[in-house]
């Protein structure tokens, strides 16, 4: 049995994108490498595509903060992304794939299909989103 660990990284966009996220993830991934690639990539397309939905859909034009926050367990892996952006006006409950012919509103359900728990809060100005993939065994 291994010990928790915690990875944080602070985003500011401008200037820094999704790579940021990506090389927060190359860290956990080389102290962490008997997780299981599946768990890996569900892991890692959730969290870089809800950062990017954060920073394509929050900014009101001013840039955005974020903070991610990444804890690894035996059996599970979670993200906490707290950000300042705009309120997020979503139902992650009622969210549902959309049809073939969409343009956009594939990120929260792509999201939800990837991990075991998803939810989003508002607190004063800031946002929090949290998700959580428990590892195939």
């Amino acid at each position: 049995m291994s010990e928790s660990k915690t990875y944080t990284r602070h985003i500011e966009c401008p200037p820094d994108d999704v790579d940021a996220v990506h090389k927060l993830l190359n860290q956990v991934w080389g102290d962490r490498p008997m997780v299981m690639d599946a768990d890996r990539f569900s892991f890692e397309t959730a969290i870089v595509e809800l950062t990017s939905n954060v920073i394509r859909h929050g900014d009101s034009g001013a840039g955005i903060s974020c903070s991610i926050t990444i804890n690894v367990h035996d059996q599970r892996i979670e993200a906490t992304l707290i950000d300042n952006g705009r309120v997020a006006r979503v139902e992650l409950a009622e969210t549902k794939m959309p049809d073939g012919f969409a343009e956009s509103g594939r990120g929260i359900p792509l999201i939800k299909a990837l991990v075991n728990s998803f939810s989003y809060n508002r607190n004063g100005n800031l946002n929090t989103w949290q998700i959580a993939r428990k590892f195939t065994e």
